[in-house]
């Protein structure tokens, strides 16, 4: 289980760096990696082409960073409370008190008060 969860966590972080990568060298304005290496003279063949392979990778990699994530929570399951290896408190209950019966006996705290005179 550790080691398919370790194996997870490895390709989302590869996945991720690929995905950085990839957006980081698109332009905003549609350029990027396609008129650096192009440049006007091929506008009319490879422009598109590369423009078509940056947005596919970068769909196709963040919907797989999306199922590995949703993966991964479904393999490890619920998480615990407990830290592995620690054993989980047991709570005790206090027995409850039992209330005194009646009695006709009073204690000096419930000794009526006399009015001064």
């Amino acid at each position: 289980m550790d080691t398919i969860f370790t194996l997870l966590m490895v390709l989302i972080m590869i996945a991720s760096v690929l995905l950085v990568i990839i957006v980081m060298a698109q332009n905003p304005k549609g350029g990027g990696l396609s008129s650096t290496f192009g440049g006007a003279s091929s506008a009319q063949f490879g422009v598109q082409r590369t423009n078509d392979f940056m947005e596919k990778a970068t769909w196709t990699l963040g919907g797989t960073i999306i199922v590995l994530i949703l993966l991964s929570v479904v393999i490890t399951g619920k998480p615990s409370q407990v830290a592995p290896g620690q054993q989980q408190p047991v709570k005790k209950e206090a027995p409850a008190k039992k209330a005194p019966a009646s009695s006709t006996t009073t204690t000096p705290a419930q000794a009526p008060a006399t009015p001064a005179k």
